[in-house]
């Protein structure tokens, strides 16, 4: 089978394609003919080592795919070839086949194409529990998304839409900030056009409800001022690669709620809820993901740049049907 290959650690440019030996399923695996898979930013840091954990080179990357059932390994049930899933993990996705646990697979609904299937996982189930779970996001609430042009942003802004909530988008350029609008974003703000503390207090006097934040860097402290009395900042990552210092008077003087998201984090039953809830919003046609950018295998190294160097809207798809 074709792969790309991370054969060392380094920048985007090291990946590789190349013939790879057919993998096959194990006890509790399937081995999933690859459709279309995403793009995310901790692939470009796992291929520069700059990830939280490291995986040993040579390897494939790739987080987020979608694809068919075509082996069964032993002992592995819920699943028949043929059978079209979508799944995640660390790595491997890009490639014209990868092996997956089946615990970690779920069924792609009927209707929802490849690359649909393939952008949906990762980003929107991260907003989705961040919103509801972590942020308690409630309908007419002032949200602020940071970084509202990207994968999880745009997810977020789309998701706190279709919640109820009232969507200021905050992006670093009109092309990212246009695509936000388009998705029900209220207010839109670009932040190198001038002071970001500032355009938040007129676009927000009496103050945001929540603010979620996968970006980190210059942007966090003029958002975290820009909540109300109470109000709940949620960080998601830091995609700017920069990890910002928080005042914490800020937090002191406005009772402010300074939270982390992580999907272990969320109780088991609303964890449940969320997921079906999601799946509804996908099935219904009512939030769809953003597809930016479409490579091949063969250019999965420019996929990689583009993600790296912070030009995706919404997602990146490498397809491979």
């Amino acid at each position: 089978m074709r792969a790309a290959v991370c054969p060392q650690y380094g920048p985007p440019e090291v990946v590789r394609v190349e013939e790879r030996p057919e993998p096959s399923a194990g006890p509790g695996q399937v081995v999933v003919r690859v459709e279309a898979a995403a793009v995310n930013f901790p692939d470009v840091l796992l291929v520069a080592d700059s990830y939280q954990v490291s995986v040993a080179p040579p390897f494939v990357p790739g987080s987020e795919f979608t694809g068919v059932v075509d082996e069964i390994g032993p002992h592995t049930t819920g699943f028949t070839v043929g059978e079209r899933v979508a799944g995640t993990g660390m790595f491997g996705a890009f490639a014209e086949r990868v092996v997956a646990d089946a615990a970690g697979l779920t069924p792609v609904p009927d209707g929802v194409d490849a690359r649909t299937a393939a952008a949906f996982g990762v980003a929107h189930r991260t907003a989705y529990h961040a919103l509801r779970s972590t942020a308690r996001l409630s309908a007419d609430d002032e949200l602020v998304v940071l970084g509202a042009g990207g994968g999880v942003g745009l997810a977020t802004v789309q998701l706190g839409v279709a919640l109820g909530a009232r969507v200021t988008a905050v992006a670093s350029s009109n092309e990212k900030l246009a695509v936000a609008g388009g998705y029900g974003a209220a207010t839109l703000i670009n932040h190198r056009d001038g002071e970001l503390r500032e355009a938040l207090r007129q676009a927000i006097p009496d103050g945001a409800d929540v603010v979620v934040d996968p970006v980190g860097g210059d942007v966090s402290e003029p958002a975290l001022r820009s909540l109300g009395r109470g109000g709940r900042f949620v960080s998601v990552g830091f995609a700017s690669g920069v990890i910002p210092r928080i005042p914490l008077n800020l937090v002191l003087i406005k009772g402010v709620h300074v939270l982390g998201f992580q999907f272990q984090d969320v109780p088991a039953d609303e964890f449940t809820r969320n997921e079906v809830e999601l799946r509804e919003l996908l099935v219904s046609g009512r939030v769809k993901p953003h597809v930016g950018a479409v490579y091949s295998l063969d250019d999965t190294v420019a996929a990689l740049r583009h993600v790296s160097d912070g030009r995706a809207i919404g997602k990146v798809v490498i397809d491979l049907s």
